[in-house]
């Protein structure tokens, strides 16, 4: 990093709040009381996140007589669910070429589930009044190299080919800046549809009270300490009492299953994000940004970013932070040096906002598995059901995992359960220290690549080849 660009960097974080800007907000809800002495319900739901939150709003959608308990660990949204950028997408697998690498033949009924899926996330904010700044704006794909607009045309064809274009469309250079203006765009794929912008914290806070409305009760700083059987259900041991449940869903995500077999399929992996101060009338008219998409650009090694209902622009991404071990530690959820790279590479994608400052500087854990997206199962003779590894893609996908869930605690046959998605795992990860070590030669050779025109080394064509990967 040049001197003069970093210590403009420097200066645009020099007010920074070290917390996620979502989280801070005056309408943020009050905790609930922890769970004390002995409850007993029919479906007991573990983890306040946008998983738990989905599972126990449609098991009481789909049986209102159905007694539904909760416990969170701390408060309802305070991980990856609130403090995520907002991205909230159609794809259940991580993007399409991801699933054409893994499942191409189940492709299209995977792509139908996942349009299916976010229509009734936007049925779900209408009809529970969810205010969460819900926009289906969509999102641009953003090529800032010449061979990612190679592969941007590559994968249009490739799914023009399916029958799956639909609401998609290619975007030349000039097009691409007549929507968000930045120098580095030479093109970009538009998914017109297929992703919706909202306010992460908000959506859990909202489907907190909506859960509450249907009769689920909900319990805050009640962390589940141990799975057990109890007689022709399942007891859950928590600090200060336990609950008894004819079935249980797990919903924990990146922190450690109840269901020990399932830790080595997930790693913990910490993305960072900054946000800016609300943009002036003059320096939003400089970017341009209209019509609001979400943009990615196309790296390995890639940023997300997107506008906020008050102006702000989130940018978020690049690095992916392994702790060793495999450890959630609060201690991660801040890295200067990584709010310093991000701030720069604002900058170098935006040079007219030369001058504009970051509120807020924050990072958290995603429970990343192998094969990108999340994968199921169930324990203790099928009382027990789980869903993780949403790596990233979790905004949408959580609410198709609830429904996966249910369907396997009810042992029912469905189109979700009949998936090869669902059926199989993925790999797990190997044990330390061959998983850092692992996992810290993939970044290098992603970063590699990015720097030698998407070519793949030998390492990275190996992990391709054994169904591993590791995103940015």
């Amino acid at each position: 990093m040049a001197p003069v660009a970093m210590r403009l960097a420097a200066q645009s974080l020099s007010d920074a709040q070290p917390v996620p800007f979502w989280l801070e907000d005056p309408g943020k809800p009050g905790a609930l009381p922890a769970l004390t002495g002995t409850e007993k319900c029919d479906l007991l739901v573990v983890g306040g996140g946008y998983s738990g939150l989905w599972t126990a709003l449609l098991a009481k959608e789909r049986d209102p007589a159905r007694d539904v308990v909760l416990i969170e660990g701390r408060e309802v949204g305070w991980a990856a669910s609130g403090r995520n950028g907002g991205f909230c997408a159609a794809s259940l697998t991580h993007g399409f070429g991801n699933g054409l690498a893994r499942w191409p033949g189940e492709l299209p009924k995977l792509e139908e589930l996942g349009e299916r899926n976010l229509d009734a996330i936007e049925e779900a904010v209408a009809r529970y009044s969810l205010d969460c700044d819900f926009e289906r704006t969509g999102e641009i794909d953003v090529a800032t190299e010449p061979y990612q607009l190679d592969e941007l045309h590559e994968m249009y064809e490739e799914i023009d080919r399916l029958g799956l274009a639909d609401g998609l469309e290619l975007l030349d250079r000039d097009a691409v800046r007549a929507e968000v203006d930045s120098p580095t765009f030479l093109g970009g794929l538009w998914d017109r549809r297929g992703v919706a912008m909202l306010n992460p914290a908000k959506l859990a806070w909202g489907l907190k009270r909506a859960c509450q409305d249907l009769g689920v009760r909900i319990f805050e700083n009640t962390p589940g300490l141990e799975l057990v059987n109890a007689g022709a259900g399942v007891g859950v041991r928590t600090p200060y009492g336990r609950v008894l449940a004819r079935r249980v869903a797990l919903g924990t995500n990146v922190f450690p299953s109840l269901v020990k077999r399932v830790r080595s399929y997930t790693v913990p992996v910490y993305d960072y994000a900054l946000m800016t101060e609300p943009l002036s009338p003059e320096q939003l008219a400089s970017v341009g940004w209209r019509n609001r998409q979400g943009l990615g650009d196309c790296a390995n090694q890639f940023h997300y970013f997107r506008i906020t209902a008050d102006h702000r622009i989130l940018w978020g991404g690049y690095d992916a932070i392994y702790p060793f071990g495999g450890k959630v530690s609060a201690e991660m959820d801040h890295r200067p040096e990584t709010y310093l790279k991000l701030a720069e590479q604002f900058f170098q994608c935006f040079p007219q906002l030369e001058g504009l400052r970051f509120s807020h500087a924050w990072g958290g854990a995603i429970d990343t598995c192998s094969r990108f997206s999340a994968f199921f199962g169930t324990a203790y003779q099928g009382k027990v059901a789980y869903a993780a590894g949403f790596t990233g893609l979790g905004v949408g996908a959580t609410r198709f995992g609830g429904d996966v869930m249910l369907d396997l605690l009810a042992g029912e046959r469905t189109e979700r359960t009949d998936l090869e998605m669902v059926r199989h795992k993925p790999l797990p990860f190997p044990p330390e220290p061959i998983a850092w070590a692992g996992i810290g030669i993939t970044k290098w050779a992603m970063a590699r690549a990015d720097e030698n025109g998407g070519r793949r080394n030998l390492w990275l064509k190996a992990m391709d080849r054994m169904g591993l990967g590791f995103d940015s």
